[in-house]
């Protein structure tokens, strides 16, 4: 078994060093870019507001909250006085999920300003995305792990709400059922 050589021809003095500059100019230019890129994103609540507010189909209230129906539910809406069956997902404006539940029961009046006004716009089986600017949402103060002064971004999809007093009718009933609960005029056993 022969082997053939072929012969090279010796790299340039330099050459080398100057691949590796090439790299790390291209390395940093694109960490730079990256960079930008975040700040653009992270640029000023009002300024995304702002924009925001032409897209289509989104819709600014007069306090400011922002919201596109992505589908529309029927019959009523929910109020304050209500307990909403929700699936949502909040994000920030950068994409990072903060929280996320398929079905969780809310009071409407025990959320954030924003997210209880939108859900008040909403009909069941309705689905919308809510913009919730600072004021409505949690102001300058950090809140576990979303940075003051954020603008909140949540895909909502509302299954059901009942009343507060159709929930506590709803609980007595079952306790009920379980004997937990003495039947409504049920007299004590003889003795007590």
């Amino acid at each position: 078994m022969s082997t053939t050589a072929v012969p090279l021809r010796p790299i340039a003095k330099g050459s080398l060093t100057r691949l590796w500059v090439g790299i790390a100019a291209v390395a940093l230019a694109a960490g730079g870019l990256a960079w930008a890129g975040q700040q653009g994103v992270a640029a000023s609540p009002a300024a995304f507001l702002s924009q925001n507010a032409g897209e289509d189909g989104v819709v600014t209230t007069e306090s400011g909250l922002q919201y596109k129906v992505l589908e529309e539910g029927t019959g009523a809406s929910p109020t304050t006085s209500d307990v909403a069956l929700v699936g949502y997902k909040g994000a920030l404006l950068d994409g990072t999920v903060f929280d996320e539940n398929p079905q969780a029961p809310m009071p409407i009046d025990g959320v954030v300003p924003g997210f209880s006004e939108g859900l008040q716009k909403m009909k069941k089986g309705g689905k919308y995305r809510l913009w919730i600017p600072p004021q409505l949402g949690y102001g300058d103060a950090d809140n576990g792990p979303i940075p003051g002064g954020s603008v909140l971004v949540f895909d909502v999809t509302l299954h059901d709400f009942k009343s507060k007093a159709e929930l506590m009718q709803l609980q007595q009933q079952m306790m009920q059922q379980q004997g937990g609960m003495p039947q409504p005029g049920a007299m004590p056993p003889a003795g007590q």
